[in-house]
């Protein structure tokens, strides 16, 4: 629960982004065999941070012999110099966590080395879960963070919270992570579970932390989307865990509080009077779902208009698509399936199995049976969650 405190406070004392993260595994190891016998201390992250402080210093040490710095730090550890309680300023835990993300969400790192540096230092995820939760071996996991820890150590990146203008140019990376990583939670790529609950809810988790570090409009968007959407996961699978889709979600489960904070970060990223940014109007999109009584009563008018300012602000080819749905749902799915086949034309979402699961959807509803059936099945083939795969080979069978 505070290992982003702990490496964050011990990252700025050490100066060294890398070597914070494994004295603060060094201490915990040591307070693990420790407190067994000694018992838990009255303050146990003040003991991990004292003990991780005593691992660097051993570092310095043996790094090179007599080196000046280790010689500070040691001095005023043991003789309770006027910074020795440094590591304790009540005033810089958010700053050291902020320095961690930012720090961990660099954009000298591969996207995939941010997600995973951010879940290890910032979420506290170990190398098992992460590989877990993203389907790769765990030696690919550690490999990521070794890679990581060395590029930001050769790219000379400093472990500090930016400066105000550098730190708004770097904000959409470290959002960009954090909604990659409840993305990936929400509607998983692969694996047999459609959700994967942990990891989304560690990426709302973290949501909650930046908003508190960085209140920014885009960052309440974010956190207001992933509320939102959360707020429906009680309601998304069976009690065998099979996916329930949003027409035949049981609307009485969605968690009303979730709704209640997402539409109050809703509310605080619009009253910057700047308009909705990509995060605020997708949040604004899942709000109308959130306060529908059933989809049939969804505003899908306001829905369309809000997918368009989207498509304006942050154009994709699923947005797009997702904006074609909307218009079947407003207009009839002739319309829709005018898009999506422009869509297809296009062909922006080849490979992707997102693309003939809608058009099987929508040629469904116009009776043309043998065509969805087609390519529901394509779309089957495509997909690579199980759980998900099994929902359109039954549609398949049911067309």
């Amino acid at each position: 629960m505070e290992s982003a405190r702990i490496v964050g406070a011990l990252a700025r004392y050490t100066g060294d982004f890398a070597l914070a993260e494994d004295v603060a595994q060094e201490a915990l190891a040591e307070a693990l065999v420790g407190w067994a016998t000694a018992g838990v201390p009255r303050d146990p992250v003040a003991w991990l941070l004292t003990a991780g402080r005593r691992r660097a210093i051993d570092a310095f040490r043996r790094r090179a012999a007599g080196d000046e710095r280790y010689a500070i730090l040691a001095g005023d550890l043991d003789a309770g110099g006027p910074d020795a309680d440094l590591l304790f300023d009540p005033d810089a835990i958010d700053d050291d966590v902020l320095a961690l993300m930012f720090t961990a969400c660099h954009p000298v790192l591969s996207k995939e080395a941010r997600i995973t540096l951010t879940l290890r230092v910032v979420g506290g995820l170990t190398t098992d879960e992460i590989a877990k939760a993203f389907l790769v071996p765990v030696p690919t996991v550690q490999a990521r963070i070794t890679r990581a820890k060395k590029t930001l150590a050769a790219a000379k990146v400093p472990f500090a919270v930016p400066e105000a203008r550098e730190r708004a140019d770097r904000l959409g990376s470290v959002l960009s992570v954090v909604y990659l990583i409840f993305t990936e939670g929400s509607s998983a790529s692969g694996g047999d579970a459609w959700i994967r609950i942990d990891l989304a809810h560690e990426a709302v988790r973290l949501a909650r932390v930046l908003v508190r570090l960085e209140p920014e409009p885009d960052v309440y968007g974010l956190l207001a989307l992933l509320e939102l959407t959360a707020a429906r996961f009680p309601a998304r699978v069976d009690a065998d865990g099979k996916p329930v889709l949003l027409e035949d979600q049981d609307r009485r489960r969605w968690d009303r509080s979730a709704i209640r904070r997402g539409q109050a970060a809703l509310a605080q990223a619009a009253s910057a009077g700047r308009g909705l940014g990509p995060y605020g109007l997708q949040a604004a999109i899942a709000e109308c779902h959130a306060v529908a009584a059933s989809v049939a009563e969804t505003d899908w008018d306001r829905i369309v208009l809000l997918y368009e300012a989207l498509g304006q602000v942050a154009p994709s080819p699923v947005v797009d698509l997702n904006q074609a749905v909307a218009v079947a749902m407003a207009s009839g799915p002739a319309s829709g399936l005018q898009l999506v086949d422009e869509i297809a034309a296009r062909g922006d979402l080849d490979g992707s199995h997102l693309l003939p699961a809608v058009r099987a959807e929508l040629l469904a509803r116009l009776g043309r049976r043998d065509e969805a059936r087609r390519e529901y099945l394509l779309a089957a083939d495509l997909c690579g969650n199980a759980a998900e795969r099994a929902v359109l080979a039954e549609k398949a069978a049911a067309a």
